[in-house]
């Protein structure tokens, strides 16, 4: 038998799923890029309320898309540790030395994730839990109570991002059984959907956008952005009322509404986004690094809050995600995002735990496949 014929042949790409990551990580990077303009401008709360509302819920459903709900074997274990473990350490590690070089102080604690290394934990959270949850009836209802009730727990805090990672729960639960159900084929979502349901999304999306504007001395007032956070507890959000689960669920249903908005508007084909939209860890795990500098510089905020600053740090942030998503910065960062220390792992004889062949596709934490 032909070597050719022994490799399995590489699954059809659909562009809508890397164009759906790009979208997210770039609006992961203009959240974080125009965070310190909130403070002095509603026009950039606004946006990032928009933004926050939904992007993070978004982009763990397409994970828990392309999760699979069955007990790990050797392979699965392995990557856990190359994927999620041994980045998060690195990532940390160099955290902690920026840091020191910047303030000057030196806060080394790996049981709190720093800035933006809490997806990454909560993502090897999830894929831990899924095969548990998978054996339940009803698995997403029992995630959306995990999410609410967490909420009551003032002792559950942002160690090992667990507080986080229970509160986003129940979108990557929805993305694992959208796919088990078959739902995105039987709609055919990937494929070009209705004028009247785009016509629909767009109207919905323009609807929250003049909620958030015509509320906005609310929305600042109760301090909603860190609602979206899904990390502090309900006292520690100011809340602590018996109802306050139910504002919580209210947001999961606007997550998930607004998700599937965004989700109708991505372009299906491939497009000059289609390529960047498979890099969407090292735009995740990188762009904090970037960004660090500028906050940290005072540039940002004050009396540099103006709508010109919103709209050329939405730009910046459109470049930022094109620069760390291309091949170059892939090549030469690959070892701290995808690090392959066979040196650390015992042989193993089973078929299963065998790296893949040279050549063949990867899949990242977020379900990306890339080459």
């Amino acid at each position: 038998m032909q070597a050719s014929e022994r490799t399995k042949a590489p699954r059809e790409r659909v562009p809508f799923w890397d164009n759906a990551r790009f979208v997210c990580i770039t609006l992961v990077v203009a959240g974080h890029a125009i965070q310190r303009l909130t403070a002095e401008s509603d026009n950039a709360l606004v946006v990032y309320l928009f933004i926050y509302a939904f992007h993070m819920p978004a982009f763990a459903m397409i994970s828990g898309y392309f999760s699979k709900p069955g007990a790990p074997g050797a392979r699965q274990m392995r990557k856990v540790i190359t994927d999620i473990v041994l980045p998060y350490v690195i990532m940390e590690t160099i955290w902690t030395l920026v840091q020191f070089l910047v303030e000057g102080s030196v806060a080394l604690n790996p049981t709190q994730p720093s800035w933006t290394l809490w997806f990454l934990l909560a993502l090897g959270i999830f894929r831990l839990i899924l095969p548990y949850l998978a054996l339940l009836k009803w698995p997403l209802l029992w995630a959306v109570v995990f999410s609410v009730g967490v909420g009551y727990l003032s002792n559950v805090d942002s160690t090992f991002s667990l507080s986080r990672a229970i509160g986003i729960l129940p979108f990557f639960v929805l993305g694992w059984k959208l796919k088990e159900w078959g739902l995105i084929e039987r709609w055919r979502f990937v494929e070009a959907p209705a004028r009247l349901v785009r016509i629909g999304s767009v109207a919905v999306l323009l609807v929250w956008v003049a909620v958030l504007v015509a509320f906005i001395d609310v929305w600042r007032a109760t301090d909603l952005r860190f609602w979206f956070f899904y990390d502090d507890s309900y006292q520690g959000l100011g809340e602590d009322q018996w109802w306050a689960g139910l504002v919580r669920l209210l947001l999961i249903a606007l997550a998930v509404l607004l998700s599937g908005c965004v989700f109708a508007l991505v372009p299906r084909r491939e497009t000059w986004m289609t390529a960047f939209g498979q890099a969407t860890m090292y735009v995740y795990l990188l762009h904090s690094f970037v960004l660090y500098p500028i906050r940290e510089s005072g540039v940002i905020g004050g009396d540099n809050s103006s709508l010109t600053w919103l709209i050329g740090l939405l730009l910046a942030s459109v470049a930022i995600t094109v620069a760390l998503a291309s091949p170059l910065v892939r090549r030469i960062t690959r070892p701290i995002i995808e690090p392959k220390p066979r040196w650390i792992f015992r042989e193993q004889p089973d078929e299963e735990s065998r790296e893949p062949r040279s050549g063949s596709s990867r899949v990242d934490p977020t379900g990306a496949r890339r080459r």
